[in-house]
């Protein structure tokens, strides 16, 4: 898989009214950071925002599963990142309502 760049893109414009939003490459993906800290990630064309227990009721609310893979022995591992809904591919205001979430738990991950 190769990386959405145009999803990268949207993902920073609708992001930019809450702060300085970069990103860097992760395998065929992206890792994204508002004012340095980590808020979500792009992985298998898709958007994932960061989350934790505090914000996991308001995601599991929003049907929102959780991110999760198969390492090498078979074992599926899940990571604290929960799929955007689908109103953010489209809806500046529901990026940023979600994003807002995934940054406030990225925030509380570096405390």
């Amino acid at each position: 898989m190769s990386l959405d760049t145009g999803l990268v893109d949207w993902v920073v414009e609708a992001m930019a009214p809450v702060g300085t939003v970069t990103w860097r490459r992760m395998m065929s993906g992206a890792t994204f950071y508002c004012d340095g800290t980590v808020f979500a990630i792009v992985a298998r064309d898709a958007l994932w925002f960061k989350a934790d227990r505090q914000s996991d009721a308001e995601w599991d609310a929003a049907g929102a599963e959780r991110f999760s893979m198969t390492d090498k022995n078979g074992q599926i591992k899940s990571m604290n990142y929960r799929r955007a809904p689908d109103d953010c591919y489209d809806d500046a205001d529901a990026l940023r309502l979600w994003g807002s979430l995934g940054l406030e738990a990225g925030t509380r991950a570096r405390a």
